[in-house]
């Protein structure tokens, strides 16, 4: 039977090193009034939602970068961020937000010179449940722990800031959001294939660079995941970080970036017989950080559902049926069937590229 879900991705404009915390709170609660009014039940934010993406930045001051940080513990009551999750209780809508996690116990082991303050972080509200049900934390840090040597690089600090996810990419179940599925011990439940596709939804998170890494999509894959959340600040021309096959202009660079975007939610949707929705920071930020839009619903075929037509504040809407995921899962991707294992170890033991000898 159909087990629909009407679903937001909320796109920001730009947020600048100027911009205050009320000013950018004050974007997020009117879009999620938005998302309302368009019958969403589950709204999902970019990657550090409530700041500028300050990781780009050389912070010396330990007062000044403790101003971009915030405790899991405390999200619910701190008036730095209980507004959106009290409006989303009102509103009846889960909502999945990115944000920068103090914990100074992250910095143990971390890389000489970084000053590791937390992590990169997102966070599933349940507003059935009124209370966070589920973390995660980036694991694919991009960048450099220090700034480049040219003054006009575009500069992504996150190993400087941030350890590296340490939760792995571990599925669950969002309660209360679909109606008539199967519970616990209810009626009928006797063996595991009876309840494949038919209890609560299963989600999982994922946080900007976590997309290109096709290893965390079939983590999730292989627990049955039918929603993966990922926000992103994705650049639309940085060379000094990227790197370039050719000269490119900043508007050839970012028509690239955008397309790598959308392909990796696209091709690994398909490959995990998964939704998937990308909600993006997006626009010229101070003036200099131009950062791509392309938020974006997908759907288990790997087809745009819906898709952002500006790079501002925007909502982007669409209604989906879970039970899409099946025909993938049972039959193209029935990992049960068709995985061999035993021919994977690489995966799993290494970690640079070995290349084969060369040939005499």
């Amino acid at each position: 039977m159909p087990r629909t879900l009407k679903l937001a991705a909320a796109q920001m404009g730009p947020v600048h090193l100027t911009s205050t915390r009320t000013e950018t709170m004050d974007r997020l609660l009117t879009l999620l009034r938005q998302a309302s009014t368009l019958g969403a039940q589950l709204v999902l934010f970019p990657e550090t939602a409530l700041t500028t993406f300050f990781p780009r930045h050389l912070i010396t001051s330990p007062d000044e970068l403790s101003n971009y940080f915030d405790s899991a513990s405390t999200l619910l009551t701190s008036p730095n961020t209980a507004p959106l999750f009290n409006l989303a209780k009102e509103l009846n809508i889960d909502i999945s937000i990115g944000f920068a996690e103090w914990d100074e116990s992250a910095a143990a082991g971390s890389v000489a010179g970084a000053n590791v303050k937390g992590y990169n972080t997102s966070v599933y509200y349940s507003a059935r449940k009124g209370e966070i049900v589920a973390k995660y934390r980036k694991v694919h840090l991009p960048g450099t722990v220090e700034p480049f040597s040219n003054p006009d690089a575009v500069n992504q600090l996150e190993k400087r800031y941030f350890a590296p996810g340490n939760l792995g990419f571990q599925a669950f179940r969002a309660p209360d959001l679909v109606k008539s599925v199967l519970k616990k011990g209810g009626h009928g439940v006797e063996a595991k294939e009876d309840v494949k596709g038919k209890g609560d939804p299963i989600l999982g998170m994922m946080i900007c660079n976590d997309r290109r890494w096709v290893e965390g999509w079939r983590c999730y894959g292989l627990q049955g995941v039918e929603l993966v959340l990922c926000g992103y600040n994705t650049a639309g021309f940085a060379p000094d970080l990227w790197g370039t096959r050719k000269p490119m202009t900043p508007e050839e660079a970012e028509t690239d970036a955008v397309f790598h975007h959308k392909l990796c939610m696209q091709g690994n949707s398909y490959m995990n017989s998964c939704f998937s929705v990308s909600a993006a920071k997006a626009g010229m930020e101070d003036g200099k950080y131009d950062l791509i839009g392309g938020s974006c619903i997908t759907s288990p075929e790997g087809h745009v559902l819906a898709e952002a037509k500006t790079k501002g504040d925007e909502i982007v809407f669409a209604e989906i049926d879970l039970e899409d995921c099946r025909q993938g899962m049972e039959k193209t991707f029935d990992f049960g069937r068709h995985r061999r294992i035993e021919q994977y170890g690489l995966i799993t033991t290494q970690t640079g590229v070995v290349e084969p000898e060369l040939l005499g």
